[in-house]
């Protein structure tokens, strides 16, 4: 009821005007009429011996409940974003989905559904078969699984998201959403312990569990504070310090020389005092 609510809103652009290019209220039904028998247009009161709707899949034997558990949907023709969107092209959208798996399509079983309006075709998420009948050319039929009908599972996010696609809602959340995404943003934003995000992220950056106690043996945010701290205090006394070891530079250079090359070096003005330096320190 909630998907026929939300097509109708959107894709009956006249509503106090019936039209052959408006998806009216006749043309979205859910429950079979008094002659239907078997098939997910049918709850529990009107299935058929070895009804598919029931025996082919565990989900609809243990699902099962006086709901139907389908949906068709007639003819439409919207412009939308500068194109013409109709049935054919709103289920060839939605068999995709189906057909890549997206997540709010696998309460659905099959869709029936006609890509030209002369050919009928049928996805079948059991594969069990690929085609229907005939009237299946001028609307699209929907089958979910039976135990998402009677665990009451939200069935809209796969056709806002078709609306969405095509320009017909900007805002495809419910207000639901609207509200959780608002907790999360406001626990999100406030981390000074009002809350228990809040008090998460204090104990995480002082290093301590949900009781309180310190946490030993991993790096949390305040012990990686007193590690950068203590850091910066060596470098800045590293930086006034003079690395140079001139001592150890003159030994590596006179390694590399010969006597000769020593001699050869020093400044004639200078032999002398080598000479008399060096008798000293023989003498001594």
């Amino acid at each position: 009821m909630a998907v026929r609510s939300l097509l109708l809103t959107h894709l009956d652009v006249d509503p106090k005007t019936s039209r052959a290019a408006d998806l009216e209220p006749a043309e979205v039904g859910i429950v079979g009429d008094p002659a239907h028998r078997g098939g997910y247009h049918c709850g529990s009161d009107r299935v058929v011996t070895n009804d598919y709707s029931v025996v082919e899949s565990s989900r609809d034997r243990t699902g099962l409940t006086l709901d139907a558990a389908a949906l068709d949907v007639g003819g439409f023709e919207v412009r939308s974003g500068g194109r013409t969107h109709t049935l054919a092209s709103f289920s060839a959208w939605c068999m995709g989905q189906c057909a890549a798996n997206a997540a709010d399509t696998r309460d659905i079983r099959e869709i029936i559904y006609s890509p030209d309006g002369k050919t009928v075709k049928r996805w079948d998420r059991l594969g069990k078969r690929t085609t229907g009948d005939d009237s299946h050319r001028w609307h699209t039929h929907f089958s979910f699984f039976r135990d998402a009908i009677k665990a009451g599972r939200d069935q809209r996010p796969l056709f806002r998201r078709y609306l969405s696609s095509i320009g017909l809602l900007e805002d495809d959340m419910t207000p639901e959403e609207h509200k959780w995404l608002a907790t999360i943003h406001k626990n999100l934003t406030v981390l000074d312990g009002r809350n228990p995000i809040g008090q998460v992220y204090l104990r995480l950056a002082e290093g301590r569990d949900d009781t309180g106690a310190p946490v030993t043996g991993h790096p949390n945010l305040k012990s990686l504070g007193l590690q950068l701290t203590a850091l910066q205090t060596a470098l800045s006394s590293l930086s006034g310090r003079d690395f140079t070891d001139e001592p150890a530079i003159v030994r590596g250079v006179l390694a590399g020389l010969t006597p000769e090359k020593i001699a050869a070096a020093i400044p004639p003005t200078m032999a002398k005092q080598v000479v008399d330096e060096l008798a000293r320190r023989l003498a001594a």
